[in-house]
């Protein structure tokens, strides 16, 4: 309860915070390419309810019937405002509307597509499920340039199948066994020292 409190507290602080700058993002985006200001995608949250994530469109708005669900590399769909967006992560901020929501948390699991959800361990899933997914994470932090290391495999999709998730899942555990309200609060701030960096 007092987890949830601050999420809906902190989001609606930081909505109100961000406003003018969400507002230049949302302007750039549709100067820069045609189509929608958000991506809303069928993510995977609390207790295996689907719900749409939003996320400032950082890619052509057929991206996904031109490759896979994960971003690899220098990814041709990906446009120029939506580099930079990357970069910073900047493209997360309109996940603050579904932390204020209830859909997800400020700090948490990441949440996934439905198909790698899918790849989790049956008692691994259960764990990972039984709380909000996050914005951040430890995850979040150490695979902060994970296209680049997908970018260098032979098969990507199998590589963070059978690499990068399960060293994921192993953070996401542990989060749901210690987490607490400072842990995300210090997690929060190595998520800002990690951006600077």
């Amino acid at each position: 309860m007092v987890k949830r409190l601050f999420d809906w507290f902190a989001s609606g602080v930081g909505l109100l915070l961000l406003a003018p700058l969400l507002l230049i993002l949302a302007s750039w985006i549709k100067l820069d390419s045609p189509g929608p200001v958000f991506f809303r995608q069928e993510r995977v949250g609390l207790r295996g309810r689907l719900f749409r994530i939003h996320k400032f469109r950082t890619m052509v708005t057929d991206a996904e019937r031109r490759g896979l669900q994960i971003t690899v590399g220098a990814d041709a769909r990906v446009t120029r405002v939506g580099q930079w967006l990357r970069k910073y992560k900047l493209d997360e901020l309109p996940q603050l509307f579904d932390v204020w929501l209830g859909y997800m948390s400020l700090v948490g699991p990441r949440p996934e597509v439905p198909r790698y959800v899918a790849c989790y361990p049956a008692k691994v899933r259960d764990v990972v499920l039984s709380v909000r997914p996050g914005i951040t994470d430890r995850a979040s932090i150490e695979f902060k340039d994970e296209n680049l290391i997908l970018g260098r495999a032979t098969d990507p999709d199998k590589a963070y199948v059978e690499e990068v998730l399960p060293i994921k899942l192993k953070y996401y555990v542990e989060y749901v066994e210690n987490n607490s309200v400072l842990g995300d609060v210090k997690l929060i701030i190595s998520t800002f020292a990690a951006l600077i960096r």
